[in-house]
C-alpha cells in the first residue's frame, strides 16, 4: 500500500530530531508538552503515523494530534477544531 505522505513525514521526522529541544525550549514554543508517561495519563492513543499520534484527551474527550521528537521523547498537542 502506497502512502503519499511518507516522504514528507520522513523529512519532518529528520528535521524535528535534528533540532530536538529540551522540555523548557519546547514549552516556550508550544506551551504544555508531555513525556511518554504523561501522554498515557492524559490521552488515549487512537492512531500513530510518525511524527504524529492521533489522540483523545481524557479530561474532556477532545480529539487532536500530538507531534513528537525522539530524544528526549516529548509530545505537543494540537486540538482538532473540526
Amino acid at each position: 500500500m502506497e502512502d503519499p505522505t511518507e516522504s514528507t513525514r520522513r523529512r519532518m521526522v529528520a528535521d524535528i530530531n535534528a533540532n530536538a529541544g529540551n522540555r523548557a525550549t519546547l514549552e516556550a514554543e508550544h506551551g504544555t508538552v508531555w513525556d511518554t508517561d504523561e501522554l498515557g495519563r492524559d490521552f488515549e492513543v487512537i492512531g500513530f503515523l510518525a511524527p504524529f499520534v492521533v489522540v483523545r484527551r481524557k479530561s474532556d474527550g477532545k480529539k487532536g494530534s500530538v507531534q513528537f521528537q525522539h530524544s528526549p521523547r516529548l509530545y505537543s498537542f494540537i486540538e482538532d477544531n473540526r
